[in-house]
């Protein structure tokens, strides 16, 4: 029985599924008995080694001497993938770093199938929008990605927008047809289909243009919840907003919004960078601010703030009251959050999603009451606030909680298997 692939590449977490013509899908393990695996690489300056998702993650916050880089997807259409990034005596580009990413998931996959003959043709997710308001860096965007998997011998590829993956998911449940909105919001992006699904055209074969009704998509993800709420509650404790002795300026924002943006981090870790904090310290009214900051550098532990700042996010789901804690030789933080602060910070941004959905309808001509059913997949799905306004226009629609994580990697999976059977 030939199966044929789909690879959710993401921003936070990647799968990879397996699907034949008149089966259902499943999600190869990853990671030991996971199903998914954190976009995530650690260079190790110790052995030499390069770590993966859960195991890139443990090197770095147990303090291994090493480079970090997580939230690649982001850097798809930007400038910075015109550039190169120095790791030990060498510099990569960020294609080489996603396409290695893709190499480990493909090694996987190889160890998975054994015997069974490896898939050369895989359908790849994309989201609707790569890059907002620039269809040429959009376009540029889904280019770097094919470039970086077909090099790691994925000869033929096809892409499906992951909100439609999502919807095709669902749609092997569905015993009767329904006008379906999937609400997509992942690590990156924010992504929302209409789509008409029924028990009939779940066995067709090819796109499914017909059906599809409207996309749209915005360049807002969880780890923008992520960042707009260390903006808010953390990044003051380390300099940001504080003013100089003279009270006659407030100190340079950019580095802290950098500190704040997963992708931008490792920029942030120079000789320049350090000597510019150690001259803000000396002229700030608030030093001490500034002596977290250098710690941040001095240690390298960017990424380790910001995991901290992720995890009190997803606590505050369902507790009204977390905790940001970094504690370590050097530094001991923790400052409390509150849900009402962080639905305050983030308003701008679910603004900008319910914005998004509400382009979803008009490019289709459809009023929100004929939505029967909602959709919703990605962690960020389940951020209060996005939860709130996305149930609250379609109070009449049947809500479904997909698989967070997995509903998009399973669709691809089944869509290859339409594709190349």
């Amino acid at each position: 029985m030939t199966r044929f692939a789909g690879l959710d590449f993401g921003t936070t977490n990647s799968t990879l599924a397996l699907s034949a013509r008149g089966t259902a899908p499943a999600l190869v393990p990853m990671e030991g008995d996971h199903l998914t695996i954190p976009s995530a690489l650690f260079f190790s300056f110790e052995d030499g080694e390069t770590y993966f998702g859960r195991a890139a993650v443990f090197e770095y916050r147990d303090g291994a001497e090493g480079r970090f880089m997580r939230a690649l997807k982001q850097v798809l259409g930007s400038k910075l993938m015109e550039e190169t990034t120095q790791i030990g005596r060498e510099r990569w580009s960020f294609e080489a770093l996603i396409g290695r990413f893709l190499s480990e998931m493909r090694q996987r996959l190889a160890r998975h199938l054994g015997s069974e003959s490896m898939p050369e043709a895989v359908v790849l997710g994309r989201p609707v929008r790569f890059v907002d308001d620039n269809d040429a860096a959009d376009r540029a965007a889904e280019d770097q990605l094919r470039a970086a998997a077909k090099a790691q011998g994925f000869h033929h590829i096809e892409f499906q927008y992951e909100p439609v993956a999502a919807a095709l998911t669902h749609e092997a449940h569905v015993t009767k047809e329904e006008l379906a909105l999937v609400v997509d919001i992942g690590g990156g992006t924010s992504d929302f289909t209409l789509v008409r699904l029924s028990p009939e055209a779940a066995g067709e074969t090819g796109k499914r243009g017909s059906d599809i009704l409207a996309t749209s998509g915005v360049h807002v993800g969880g780890t923008d919840f992520d960042r707009v709420l260390s903006i808010a509650e953390v990044m003051p404790e380390f300099g940001l907003g504080s003013w100089t002795v003279d009270r006659k300026r407030q100190l340079p924002v950019w580095y802290f919004n950098d500190m704040a943006t997963w992708h931008r981090i490792n920029l942030l870790y120079s000789p320049k960078i350090r000597r510019d904090v150690d001259a803000l310290r000396k002229e700030a009214e608030e030093p001490a601010k500034l002596e977290r900051y250098a710690h941040l550098l001095d240690a390298r532990s960017g990424h380790r703030l910001m995991g901290a700042v992720e995890q009190a996010k997803i606590a505050l789901t369902d507790e009204s009251l977390a905790k940001v804690a970094l504690i370590e030789p050097g530094l001991r933080f923790e400052q409390p959050v509150t849900r009402d602060a962080f639905n305050t910070a983030n308003s701008e941004l679910v603004t900008r999603i319910v914005g998004a959905i509400d382009d979803c309808l008009r490019l289709a001509s459809i009023d929100k009451e004929a939505v029967e059913t909602l959709i919703l997949t990605g962690g960020g799905a389940q951020v209060p606030a996005v939860l709130g306004a996305a149930t609250a226009r379609f109070p009449h629609a049947a809500v479904v909680q997909a698989d967070r994580f997995g509903a998009v990697g399973l669709g691809l999976a089944i869509d290859a298997a339409r594709r190349f059977s």
